[in-house]
């Protein structure tokens, strides 16, 4: 499929970016338009199709539904697995390094910040590279329950499928998948991700909400902020009096509380940004 290209974010509003943050440090909260450039789709951006992923309560409504999901998630790990950082995931490494930013709060699943080389990093709602069992509270590896997986359905890995952007894929039939158990236990395994209709933990909230209390700014890159559990941070900004930058493709659940609102790629958007705003402040140890 042909790459769509997107317009460069407008100079006015570039301008206005740097009007906002000044030399302030940001604090970032992304979401899945960060990793689009690196192959992996995101829910809701200009053109997704409607998905309606697997809840929570769907999974461990019982076996058929595990079935379903491990099936799925089996074939969609293989491009989730081998997508690799692009030029957003290291742009931020650059200015994290350069000491611009305070942290970094990503919605994403798919370990691209951490393989990128971010360190100040809170993964909100897990990773998929690690699966937990809801029985023991084991966990292991993405890759050794994909070889466990391979080993039990060796018919499965040369299909052709639509992946969606949690690592899932867009799959019917899976009466005949063997799903694996957990090693120690034999229960059910479950990506270490947090499902629609779980709670993120309460230790990462807070630690999301002491770094949004400690920001001096808040960029969001790449997320419609449909769902609450990254619009709260942005709630928390503006009652705190803090800059708000949103940078996304199409429109966002906080478009009302940005400061500076620019409808454009999270590259364009940072390239634009280096080019107009080469960093000036000086920080003293």
């Amino acid at each position: 499929m042909a790459q769509e290209t997107w317009r460069t974010p407008d100079r006015e509003a570039i301008v206005r970016m740097r009007e906002v943050l000044g030399d302030r440090r940001w604090l970032v909260l992304g979401g899945a338009g960060v990793s689009t450039d690196s192959g992996i789709p995101d829910y809701r951006g200009p053109g997704a199709p409607v998905r309606t992923p697997m809840t929570y309560q769907q999974f461990v409504s019982g076996p058929d539904a595990q079935q379903r999901y491990w099936a799925r998630a089996h074939l969609g790990w293989s491009r989730m697995g081998g997508a690799e950082p692009n030029a957003t995931h290291h742009r931020l490494v650059e200015l994290e390094a350069d000491g611009l930013l305070s942290g970094l709060i990503t919605q994403n699943v798919d370990g691209l910040h951490r393989r990128a080389g971010h360190q100040n990093l809170v993964e909100l709602h897990g990773r998929v590279d690690r699966v937990v069992c809801l029985d023991c509270g084991d966990r292991t590896s993405r890759s050794r329950v994909q070889r466990a997986l391979t080993r039990l359905n060796p018919d499965w890995t040369n299909q052709d499928v639509q992946v969606a952007p949690d690592g899932d894929a867009i799959l019917e039939a899976t009466d005949d998948f063997r799903v694996a158990g957990c090693e120690l236990c034999g229960g059910r395994l479950k990506p270490d991700v947090v499902f629609f209709g779980e709670n993120v933990r309460k230790d990462i909230v807070e630690q999301c909400y002491q770094l949004t209390d400690d920001a001096e700014a808040l960029v969001v890159l790449g997320s419609s902020l449909q769902v609450m559990s990254g619009l709260r941070f942005v709630r928390r900004a503006r009652a705190n009096g803090v800059p708000v930058v949103i940078v996304n493709r199409g429109a966002t659940r906080g478009d009302d509380l940005a400061d500076v609102r620019i409808d454009a790629g999270c590259a364009e958007t940072l390239s634009a940004w280096t080019e107009e705003a080469p960093m000036e402040r000086t920080f003293v140890s």
